[in-house]
Formats: structure tokens, sequence, C-alpha cells
């Protein structure tokens, strides 16, 4: 995947602007006390999904009607965030929209996407196994597959990025959870475009590490197993075309563990009162990890997305911190 101009990521932001607002930027003390750093979140999860990925959905669903006229309708697998915006997406344009989930998934996010006009489908153990199962729905329905890494999409989501980097002060460095790719792609691509010299970090969960091991063997290495709450990042087997801007552009990806990132939802809840999901805490999450990097420094963080089931949040929330 090509990067992209910066005239043809204000296009996209434009286009975007006619359907949703840009979410707000905030400079958090308490957070920054936190961290020891000056800190700044972009709220992906003032969406109108709870997430950011509803960016790349609106403009690729608008794109795929308009190519594609008489399409019988769409399908993808998701977790729940790439499902919301595909559903979110597909209702705009006039097409129909089939989601395919794993077993276990999210009540609430299965909801969300119903509640948007999608049917669900349940299939498999986890991620990859959905996946599979929409590819092949896809042929036997006659069905326009969409993968959760992609042009447009990388396209769409940069444009939270855009708005970041031109509304708050230089940042030296972002943290940017991973799950396939098109988050963190869509950050260099737009640093790249404005020409910074921002820092981009990677961040996935210890348990789902596909991308981290990836990129320290500068190849693509597949897990068998990606058993993490944050269910955002729950890949284990990464995309090429994600990677390769990767290894380019970020400096390190940082893993974070279960209790790291259910700490980092309860900071942003008492630092800030927002509900973070696992993967919208896991930048927070790796910041405090790195706070012996951070001192002095100006971050961002990317709360990308706060979806999480209420029996979930209830449960990590009521837990203490460790002294």
């Amino acid at each position: 995947m090509s990067q992209f101009t910066l005239s043809e990521l204000d296009a996209a932001a434009e286009r975007l602007r006619r359907a949703i607002p840009p979410t707000p930027q905030y400079h958090w003390p308490l957070l920054s006390a936190r961290v020891g750093a000056e800190i700044w979140v972009k709220h992906e999860n003032h969406t109108p999904v709870g997430a950011f990925k509803v960016r790349g959905g609106i403009l690729h669903m608008a794109d795929l009607a308009a190519a594609k006229p008489g399409l019988p309708g769409v399908i993808s697998a998701t977790r729940g965030n790439h499902g919301q915006s595909i559903a979110f997406g597909a209702a705009r344009a006039g097409l129909k929209a089939t989601i395919v989930v794993p077993h276990g998934n999210s009540t609430e996010k299965n909801a969300a996407m119903r509640a948007l006009g999608a049917e669900l489908v349940e299939h498999g153990h986890d991620f990859q196994a959905a996946l599979e199962h929409a590819r092949d729905l896809a042929a036997s329905r006659g069905l326009h597959f969409v993968g959760s890494f992609l042009p447009d999409l990388v396209r769409g989501v940069s444009t939270y990025a855009l708005e970041f980097f031109r509304a708050a002060p230089a940042l030296d460095r972002v943290y940017v959870p991973i799950g396939l790719g098109s988050g963190i792609c869509g950050v260099i691509a737009a640093r790249d475009a404005l020409g910074l010299a921002t820092e981009v970090i990677g961040v996935v969960a210890e348990n789902a590490p596909a991308y981290a091991l990836s990129f320290e063997a500068h190849k693509p290495v597949s897990t068998n197993t990606a058993d993490t709450l944050a269910d955002g990042m729950a890949c284990r087997v990464p995309v090429e075309g994600a990677l390769e801007v990767i290894w380019k552009g970020a400096a390190r990806i940082v893993r974070v563990s279960e209790a790291q990132i259910e700490g980092a939802m309860r900071a942003y809840f008492s630092d800030t009162h927002n509900v973070a999901e696992g993967a919208g805490a896991a930048g927070l999450a790796a910041a405090l990890a790195e706070r012996h990097l951070n001192a002095g420094k100006r971050v961002g963080l990317i709360l990308s997305g706060g979806n999480v089931d209420r029996a979930m949040f209830a449960r990590i929330i009521s837990q203490k911190d460790d002294a």
C-alpha cells in the first residue's frame, strides 16, 4: 500500500465532515501526572460507533456503492468495531451488510451491529476462524468481501491522525494500538504527509503478539492463539501490507499485559471519566510501561474505542490498582 498525499488525506477528511464531526483531542493533567509527561488524548471513542474504524467504513462503503451499482451486499468479519463501521457505512450507502463474528463475541458489540442493520453470523472460536468463514460465505452468497485492511479504510482512518497532529501541539511520540494495522498505518501516513518528526509506536497485547513478533523478525509471524480481553487487538495472522508500512514507519512495538491493559482502563476512567475498551486503553498502558522514556515529552495517545461490555467493565473498574 502506497502512502497518501496530503491532498488525498484532506479530501478524505472533507468528505467525512459531511457525515461525522471531527473528534476532540484534550490535554489531561491527571493523566499527565500519572505518566510523567504532557499527555494529549485523541478521543476516537466519541465517534457515532464509539471507535475510529467508522471513518474508513463510511468512505469505503460510499465508494463501493458508486463503483458497483446493484451490488447484492457486503460481508466482513470482526470482533466488533470494524463490523460496526461497515454496518454504519453500508446503511448510509444503501448496501446490505452481513457481519461474521466468533462465538463468545461481545454481546453489546453484537447488539450494536444488529441495530445498525447488519445480519450477524456467529462462527468459529476466534477472529481468524470467523474471517475464513466470511470468505466462504462471500463466495457462496455472491457477496462482496470487505477485509479489515484496505487502502480506502486506511485513508479514512488516517483522518483522525490528521486532525490530531494539526490540533494538538507538536508531539514527540504517539502510541497506537494495533489490531490488523489500519489505525497505525493511518497515523504513519498522516505524519509523513505533514512532514512531521513524531515517533510512532505500536502497541499489542502480550497474549496477541503477532505484530510485535513480525516487527522483530522483519517477516510475517502468525501465532496459534490471541486470547486477550482487548478484542480489538486479538489478531494472530498479521496483514503483510500493514507490516510493510509499519516496518518503514514505526519506531518499535510495545507489548502490554492483561493487567496493564486493565490498569489503563481504570486510569482513563479515574483521570478523565471516559470509558475505554481494552484496545482503546492499550496506548496508555504502553505509555505507562515506558514512563522512564516519556519524562518531559509531549505524548499522544489514541483512545481508539470505548465499546466494552458493561459486566466486563464493572469487574475491571471495581478492582484496586497495585500499590
